[in-house]
């Protein structure tokens, strides 16, 4: 695992570089970094891991080793932020807003794995037997997914009114359509409205099942269904990597959308109405949906740390008789 979060730090820097010499920006919506200063921040995160990664293989796992793998990890992080939408996008859209921006979230995103994956191996010389049962999360988190689910009744009963048609928020479904063929809405996105049913609604009833597969012992082994698969026990990264990506993008996102619209609300900020009529609509619109955004993401993060304590493998304890 070390040699291959190595490579990535090179080629993490080595992208970092070429983006800061061709003065191509990397984080498009932070203002504060230049085009050469993003990719010299993205330089400076891989060469940082390259040098970790190094003294690893040289000396061992050590605890200043590990810290400053997780210091990586959320650095990475951070780089990563908005994948998620740029994964949306380019399921629904015509393209993202710039193809270096999103190259830097998924490596990044990749990086921030593969450090967390490095600090926590070896953590013992023990070794390891298979994974525990399939369990369920204790009370207190399937309640968080309860509310991580009810959070979004609201922002699908939105969507879903527009796709049928309906108006909310001062606007209707149709006008909604034609908002969304002009900013350049794919084919199978506008065929799903035609239908009755909105994209992103759908990729929440998704976000939805993957919170439950976190808490609940299902989400543990493969279902009947599955021939191949089927009874064999799914791996900790398949649920982990989305539900880590997710919870990192929506999270911050809309924790951040919420304190917006709450200075929106008592006036403090100005809100434009963009696509609809009022501001007073707009307001309303993103109260639905931040508040959906920040508590699912939330519940994701608390499930993702269940899931990932719940399915630790166990020391194996060996008979001395």
């Amino acid at each position: 695992m070390v040699r291959i979060t190595l490579f990535w730090a090179l080629a993490y820097a080595g992208f970092g570089l070429v983006c800061a010499l061709k003065g191509t920006r990397l984080f498009p919506h932070g203002g504060f970094l230049g085009p050469s200063a993003s990719g010299g921040a993205v330089t400076a995160v891989g060469v940082l891991a390259a040098l970790t990664c190094a003294a690893v293989s040289r000396y061992g796992l050590r605890p200043a080793l590990r810290t400053l793998l997780w210091t990586v990890c959320c650095l990475a992080g951070l780089a990563a932020f908005s994948l998620l939408m740029d994964v949306i996008t380019l399921m629904f859209g015509q393209g993202v807003d710039s193809w270096a921006a999103a190259a830097n979230h998924a490596l990044a995103a990749v990086g921030a794995l593969m450090s967390a994956a490095t600090a926590l191996s070896a953590r013992t010389g023990l070794p390891r037997t298979a994974a525990p049962p399939p369990s369920a999360a204790p009370r207190p988190v399937q309640l968080v997914a309860w509310v991580g689910t009810v959070a979004f009744l609201p922002y699908a009963a939105m969507k879903q009114i527009w796709a049928f048609g309906g108006t909310f928020a001062g606007t209707s479904g149709t006008e909604m359509r034609v908002v969304s063929e002009r900013n350049g809405a794919s084919g199978i996105w506008l065929a799903l409205e035609s239908w009755g049913l909105d994209a992103t609604m759908l990729l929440a009833g998704l976000g939805v099942f993957l919170l439950w597969g976190l808490v609940r012992p299902w989400g543990q082994v493969f279902p009947r269904w599955t021939p191949l698969l089927r009874g064999r026990r799914v791996p900790r990264w398949l649920p982990l990597a989305p539900s880590l990506i997710g919870a990192a993008t929506l999270a911050p996102y809309g924790v951040l959308g919420v304190g917006y619209a709450a200075l929106a609300t008592m006036d403090v900020v100005t809100i434009r109405s963009g696509d609809l009529p009022t501001p007073q609509d707009a307001l309303l619109v993103t109260w639905i949906g931040m508040v959906a955004f920040a508590v699912y993401g939330c519940a994701l993060m608390v499930g993702a740390r269940s899931y990932w304590l719940r399915t630790r493998p166990l020391p194996r304890i060996v008979d001395s008789a």
